[in-house]
């Protein structure tokens, strides 16, 4: 898989497996168009990282949502999900939305969040709470992506096994002092600059 991989793409999911594999509490927030989308790769990779946790957080929220997507989860295998105790729910700060209610456990706790198809108010919410983000974004110049630490430009449905896959092969092959490397030697900004101008050169050789 190495050698296929664009620089932008191999920078970004090495650095989001990194982070993960380093944080001591990473949570994997999962929305509807997550668990529409990919609840199998979803879980996967939950299943990957042993101390990560799933936690349900939806912008239109419902009881009858809420339990939708439990239950798909709950196929793949997940048995204990945050976010669906409304007792254990907190708020961000500075957020309106419905999306400021977490749980207390799980993303108010957290030190790394990964929020694929995220909202760019949140994700700004969540930095200012000092934690790491990492995102999956088609769009390198939303405000998810620039907001987010590590930013993923492609499609989800190849984001998350490229992600697990690189998650697999630092747990093998690099140490803690590696992966910090590989993080701090990651410029996101750079790397959203690079998937712009590839998504420029392909719509050129498109029109000519």
């Amino acid at each position: 898989m190495e050698s296929t991989l664009s620089n932008q793409l191999r920078s970004a999911a090495d650095a989001a497996a990194a982070q993960m594999l380093i944080s001591s509490y990473p949570i994997i927030s999962v929305n509807g168009n997550v668990a529409a989308l990919c609840s199998d790769l979803i879980c996967a990779l939950h299943r990957s990282i042993k101390k990560s946790m799933l936690e349900i957080n939806l912008f239109y929220y419902s009881k009858d949502r809420e339990s939708k997507i439990y239950s798909e989860l709950a196929k793949y295998g997940v048995s204990e999900v945050f976010g669906t105790n409304p007792e254990n729910l907190v708020k961000i700060p500075e957020l309106e939305s419905n999306r400021r209610l977490v749980d207390g456990d799980g993303i108010f706790r957290a030190d790394t969040v990964f929020v694929p198809l995220e909202d760019g108010d949140r994700t700004l919410a969540l930095r200012k709470m000092n934690k790491k983000i990492i995102t999956v974004d088609l769009n390198p110049i939303s405000r998810t992506s620039m907001t987010a630490d590590i930013t993923i430009v492609d499609n989800i449905i190849r984001a998350i096994p490229l992600l697990i896959d690189r998650i697999q092969y630092h747990q093998k092959n690099s140490t803690e002092r590696e992966l910090q490397r590989i993080i701090k030697s990651h410029d996101n900004k750079k790397g959203l600059q690079d998937a712009l101008l590839t998504m420029n050169k392909v719509r050129e050789n498109i029109i000519q």
